[in-house]
């Protein structure tokens, strides 16, 4: 790979698109040439980018006929499955947004603080994490290498902004009094709603399987034991969870802090004395992984309680997906 290569936004208008180019920007990232592409509806339009303007092509079978090293895809799992292959075959390394590629054993499902390693086995395409899974991941691999985790139970109060344009638009048209609903099956303002993604015939949500599955695969772990209850709350950035994790050693609270404390990507935010904990308000904007309400779980031998908070639409998407981009010029 070219330490400085040609690269590819795909789906460059859209939430995740725009912010690739943010995070791109500010961690100054190398690049010879970029190129920004989305759907016919949006080619044609400008996008600036290091003060400079771009004008979006269509993405059509012939776009990575150009000298393309990496293409940072964001455009639904749709498009992903047509054109991330046609990328791969000319010879461009995809590391792709959407969740097409997460669970196929020939592509490699990447959290760089987690699992860098894998992204040497990829055969073109490297697929970013689900954004829920995403923050646990950082914050479960430095426990489960030093305590080996037995048990994860997700409980997840995820922002509207991980449905793009119209849960944004649902939200701020709720405040206003108006019960638009376009992105979910009931008014979001005021409310939660314990349904993201489609109902499977297990009565789990596809939304909550994403969460179990990659996590088993990410760890590389398949006896870990996981649920999930996965809810989107009217809130518009940053994702909260709460994760209840049991362990097969013994643990110590306070180790735990400084472990997670010294761990990559991490910010412990955690002072309830004080009133200190992470905030979705807080995260907003940043790219890292904060932990509080670090607590002992007595209704086990081996059990801690964590609240994890991130911004889903960086740490969650765009900054997970550009710090894969950095390991694959390294």
């Amino acid at each position: 790979m070219k330490k400085k290569p040609n690269i590819a936004i795909v789906g460059a208008t859209g939430v995740v698109g725009s912010t690739f180019l943010k995070v791109l920007e500010e961690r100054d990232f190398p690049f010879e040439n970029i190129y920004m592409m989305a759907s016919s509806k949006s080619a044609g339009k400008t996008v600036t980018f290091k003060g400079k303007d771009y004008v979006v092509e269509e993405l059509n079978e012939h776009s990575f006929d150009k000298d393309i090293d990496i293409a940072l895809f964001s455009a639904g799992g749709a498009t992903s499955e047509k054109y991330a292959p046609i990328a791969a075959q000319h010879g461009v390394t995809v590391v792709d947004n959407s969740s097409a590629w997460r669970m196929d054993k020939d592509v490699p499902l990447v959290v760089p603080e987690v699992n860098p390693a894998d992204i040497e086995w990829n055969h073109g395409i490297i697929a970013n994490p689900n954004c829920s899974t995403i923050q646990a991941m950082v914050v479960l691999k430095p426990l489960h290498d030093k305590y080996k985790i037995k048990r994860v139970i997700y409980s997840t109060y995820q922002a509207v902004s991980g449905s793009g344009v119209k849960g944004i638009s649902d939200l701020s048209e709720g405040l206003k009094g108006n019960d638009k609903c376009e992105a979910y099956p009931h008014p979001i303002a005021g409310n939660c709603l314990p349904h993201i993604d489609v109902f499977l015939d297990n009565g789990y949500t596809k939304e909550e399987m994403k969460m179990i599955n990659e996590t088993h695969k990410i760890l590389g772990d398949d006896t870990i034991k996981v649920t999930a209850t996965t809810v989107r709350v009217p809130v518009f950035d940053s994702h909260s969870e709460s994760i209840n994790i049991e362990f097969e050693n013994p643990i110590d609270v306070d180790e735990v802090r400084e472990l997670l404390a010294s761990s990559p990507g991490i910010i412990v935010q955690d002072d309830p004395a004080n009133n200190v904990y992470p905030l979705a308000r807080d995260a907003a904007g940043t790219n890292e992984v904060y932990v509080g309400r670090i607590r002992r779980d007595y209704s086990v031998d081996n059990g801690i309680n964590l609240w994890v908070v991130a911004d889903n639409i960086r740490k969650g998407a765009a900054t997970n997906a550009v710090q894969i981009a950095e390991e694959l010029i390294k």
